[in-house]
């Protein structure tokens, strides 16, 4: 095979076009004649393009006018402290959060909030292979907010339809699906996710929030850490990350331009999905899926071979047929095979026929050793 493909858990693949607009855009942005790495983020070209990226983000998730959208810097992990920081008492009751996965445990260590924490739902007796339902969480209606991960991406879980709980704000780490689908944004008092798996390169992070909720926010943080600095400044208080941003813009517009709108690219992201998970349902002797079905995220399909050893046989094999970044997460192995938007249907299919083969080769193998001894 000639061609290599890129299943990584992050950063992700970007589309064909845009590495080609990009690599132009290096030497040249058309219309300036200046390298994007040179150009000034006070330049009335950069406002353009940071009004243009906002736009195609409203359009294609249908973000309702009293919402903000920020690009900010930091990655999700920033926005683990900022969020409590700003929003942490707003309620009579302590902040609530979800334990569904690695990334959300990491939401909650690094959100500064400590022991005064309330957790209304762990995975963890279950080895973290199911999300939650809204109504198995333990919610103080006076809790200050809800904090969950829709996707987590080193488990291969996904929530798709949402944890909700009354009128409880509720706040969402949507890094590796945000853009992937639709989601009711007027839902959501904040929703928020770092570029590098749908969106372009690591350095910017969208953040989605709600007005109301920020003229609640505290009072006296330091300007960087305030929302309402950001909202004021339209997203360049300080200096941004000129060409993250710049990507985000090419990326969103391929979007509209290749599939139209969300439901479309949705669709997609799902076949894709569909071809690796039917692979393992017919296999189940030689493959194990980490997720439940009913939890099986459509983004990052995460699975293991029969033995460790095969295991690693996969994806060596794999990485020799230019099918790259398939390892799994080091906190729990495997494999993870990672479906970002810009990954095709027929790299997806290629995997999947992979799979079958390397599955009918060392299967008739064991065997026959079995049968041998």
């Amino acid at each position: 095979m000639n061609l290599q493909y890129n299943f990584s858990g992050g950063p992700g693949a970007l589309p064909l076009p845009v590495l080609m607009q990009a690599q132009q855009a290096i030497l040249e942005v058309p219309e300036v004649g200046l390298s994007v790495l040179g150009i000034s983020h006070r330049s009335d070209w950069f406002r353009e393009v940071m009004d243009e990226a906002e736009a195609n983000i409203r359009h294609l998730l249908k973000v309702p006018q009293n919402y903000h959208v920020l690009f900010l810097q930091g990655g999700s992990t920033l926005q683990f402290a900022m969020l409590a920081m700003n929003f942490g008492g707003m309620g009579e009751s302590p902040p609530s959060y979800v334990s569904s996965g690695y990334w959300s445990r990491k939401s909650m260590s690094d959100s500064g909030v400590g022991s005064g924490m309330r957790i209304v739902w762990d995975g963890e007796s279950s080895g973290f292979r199911r999300m939650p339902k809204a109504a198995e969480l333990d919610i103080d209606s006076r809790t200050s907010y809800l904090h969950y991960v829709s996707n987590e991406t080193v488990e291969g879980l996904q929530v798709t339809d949402g944890l909700f709980a009354g009128d409880v704000p509720v706040f969402c780490d949507m890094s590796s699906d945000f853009m992937s689908r639709p989601v009711d944004i007027s839902r959501y008092a904040m929703i928020y996710a770092h570029a590098q798996k749908n969106l372009g390169p690591a350095g910017v992070t969208i953040a989605i929030l709600r007005e109301d909720l920020v003229e609640r926010a505290q009072i006296g943080l330091a300007n960087i850490l305030d929302y309402r600095t950001h909202i004021a400044a339209r997203s360049i208080y300080n200096t941004p990350p000129v060409f993250s941003i710049y990507i985000v813009l090419l990326v969103t517009r391929w979007m509209r331009e290749t599939f139209g709108d969300l439901e479309g690219l949705d669709a997609v992201n799902r076949r894709k999905a569909s071809l690796l998970y039917d692979v393992l349902d017919a296999e189940p002797e030689f493959y194990s899926a980490h997720a439940e079905r009913e939890s099986r995220s459509v983004m990052n399909v995460a699975f293991k071979c029969q033995t460790p050893e095969l295991t690693a046989q996969f994806l060596q094999e794999a990485r020799d047929a230019g099918l790259h970044g398939l390892e799994g997460h080091r906190s729990i192995g495997g494999v993870r095979a990672s479906l970002y938007n810009a990954l095709t249907e027929h790299e997806a299919s290629v995997l999947a026929s992979f799979m079958k083969i390397f599955s009918k080769r060392y299967a008739e193998a064991r065997e026959f050793s079995l049968a041998d001894a």
